[in-house]
């Protein structure tokens, strides 16, 4: 599959997924809000207990400045309600099974490691404003400090 390409400025894809209390949650639960996307590979495993972890440590700086983070992956509801109690995490996380929200944001990708080639999401976060669209891309991301780099965008784009 080829990597879908969305650009900062265009209406943010529309999604309709279950969170970790299988409640359906989609684009528009956020209008009038910011919305941090954080698209992470698996559940549980360590860049991605280190990005889930900072993000809740942060999400009160975020939710003074009117946004809402919300991690997504392939895993399912369960999955998610496990990391979220193991990990004490304090954020939505919706899963994506079918891989649709995945492919819209164009994160599904080939990777590599320890020289195998494999599909799979890139770490990538999207930051939508309050309107629905997208505001910035950071689209391969490290897990540590990414929360303080995406609260520091934030606090500039409202600044503006």
């Amino acid at each position: 599959m080829t990597k879908k390409s969305i650009s900062v400025g265009e209406k943010a894809p529309d999604f309709k997924l279950p969170n970790q209390d299988g409640e359906i949650i989609s684009l528009s639960h956020f209008k009038g809000k910011w919305l941090i996307l954080y698209f992470y590979p698996r559940d549980n495993t360590p860049g991605c207990i280190i990005e889930g972890i900072e993000f809740s440590s942060v999400l009160r700086d975020f939710e003074e400045m009117n946004a809402i983070v919300v991690g997504v992956s392939a895993d399912s509801v369960d999955s998610h309600c496990s990391f979220i109690s193991k990990q004490k995490l304090k954020i939505a996380l919706l899963s994506d099974p079918d891989k649709e929200m995945i492919n819209a944001y164009g994160v599904w990708q080939k990777k590599k490691f320890m020289g195998r080639e494999f599909m799979g999401i890139v770490r990538s976060t999207f930051l939508v404003d309050p309107d629905g669209k997208l505001a910035f891309i950071w689209p391969k991301v490290s897990s540590k400090g990414h929360a303080a780099e995406v609260k520091e965008k934030l606090a500039e784009l409202l600044n503006k």
